[in-house]
């Protein structure tokens, strides 16, 4: 199973490429059997006009909340990360979205996972909206968020 790494607006006006290290990351964390808990971090990366190029994803660590269909993130160690990166890179990587994983071939956002987003894109200082990435088993589903709940999907593209 092989996911995608360009993605695009249906109107193709936003473009989004996960690097390999996020692919990776991504499929390091498949809940392939039963017994898998939900994995999850933040995503990192940067703008180009409304283009974005996701450089980083963090792993989920052991102070997560995780079960087989939950995943909670615990905010400090990710935020941690993220700091560090966005003072290397002088604030060129900087917080774009989240990502977890759901026990599905080809996952569909969760009633929670839609209320979360929404309240994270709301708080946004930036007033960008959120990067939200579910991972699947054989697929991502991949939109972007609005502050009033207004969501854009995006669509893998070859």
């Amino acid at each position: 199973m092989q996911l995608m790494k360009s993605w695009a607006s249906e109107d193709k006006k936003i473009l989004l490429y996960f690097e390999d290290s996020v692919i990776i990351a991504f499929t390091d964390h498949i809940q392939f059997s039963d017994t898998q808990s939900e994995a999850g971090g933040i995503l990192l990366g940067s703008l180009h006009a409304s283009n974005l190029l996701i450089s980083t994803a963090t792993k989920p660590s052991n102070r997560d909340k995780r079960s087989r269909f939950l995943f909670d993130r615990f905010p400090d160690v990710h935020r941690l990360v993220a700091l560090s990166l966005w003072i290397k890179s002088k604030g060129t990587l900087r917080y774009l979205g989240e990502w977890h994983t759901h026990p599905e071939d080809y996952p569909t956002p969760s009633n929670l996972d839609k209320v979360e987003w929404k309240r994270i894109s709301a708080s946004r200082k930036d007033k960008r909206p959120l990067l939200a990435v579910i991972v699947g088993r054989k697929a991502l589903h991949v939109e972007l968020i609005h502050a009033d709940g207004a969501n854009i999907i995006m669509y893998p593209i070859e």
